[in-house]
């Protein structure tokens, strides 16, 4: 009998695919930046992802080349997060 149920986002390659198509949703904004709290917002209240299972998915996609943080709060997506829309 299980007590618990599945986590969605357990695994940190579907909640990159999240954080990304999250990421795709919104229009850049100057240099084209997307602050970061568009993506950890919804991805946290609305899919009730975990932290951890948002910091998993932000290390993947950081480390896959998909975007890279910028010094203002936000995000860009390079081109392997742009080719993956």
């Amino acid at each position: 009998m299980k007590f618990v149920a599945e986590r969605p986002f357990a695994d940190p390659e579907i909640a990159c695919r999240k954080l990304l198509e999250l990421a795709h949703a919104f229009e850049p904004v100057q240099d084209g930046r997307i602050y970061i709290e568009k993506i950890n917002g919804p991805f946290i209240f609305e899919l009730k992802g975990t932290p951890a299972e948002y910091k998993a998915g932000l290390d993947l996609a950081i480390a896959k080349g998909c975007w890279r943080c910028t010094e203002a709060a936000g995000v860009r997506l390079s081109g392997a997060g742009a080719a993956l829309a």
